[in-house]
């Protein structure tokens, strides 16, 4: 099976965060910020943020739609159920103060839901945390900016949507926040 539509960007976790949301979403919800920190991916309907261990090195973030979302895949380092409602049909990747990394024309506006898996995670972490002690005070914002690009691993965030619905009016996500088990 393949999916739909797919589309991915390569994204710096500013702060260690990546953030998707709806084009027309305003400000994104403190709680589901600080959950992302604890569960890797939580929400509040219009946002998901994705929370990486390290700030520097780029990511992958890919989003694939499908008629009915697949499980995710055997060598996920982890996964959770998330919702996105999309009520201009636009998703924006983002990268908190450095600005969107890149946008994604969903196929129609409405309410998606699927899973969120990652792979890389711990890897990259542990290959920042090293180079930086290596480095200690040595570290040129050139010879970092190598060492980041030089990742053995890919850290890669997925989420595999389908269409569920039409968009739910924004009073019925107040207090919602969803997040990894």
């Amino acid at each position: 099976m393949r999916p739909i539509a797919e589309f991915a960007v390569s994204a710096r976790p500013d702060r260690g965060f990546v953030e998707v949301y709806d084009a027309d979403a305003i400000l994104g919800d403190d709680e589901a910020f600080r959950a992302a920190r604890d569960h890797v991916v939580a929400g509040d309907g219009y946002h998901l943020y994705l929370y990486s261990l390290q700030p520097d090195i780029r990511v992958r973030v890919a989003i694939r739609l499908w008629e009915s979302a697949p499980p995710p895949p055997a060598d996920a380092e982890g996964h959770t159920p998330v919702t996105l409602d999309s009520e201009t049909g636009i998703l924006v990747i983002g990268q908190l103060a450095l600005g969107p990394a890149g946008t994604m024309d969903l196929p129609q506006p409405g309410l998606y839901e699927g899973t969120a898996w990652w792979v890389g995670r711990r890897a990259t972490s542990d290959y920042y945390d090293q180079t930086l002690r290596q480095l200690a005070g040595d570290a040129s914002p050139e010879l970092l900016t190598q060492a980041w690009a030089q990742c053995p691993t890919r850290e890669q965030y997925v989420l595999d949507l389908g269409r569920a619905g039409e968009s739910r009016p924004e009073a019925e996500w107040h207090d919602e926040v969803t997040r990894a088990p």
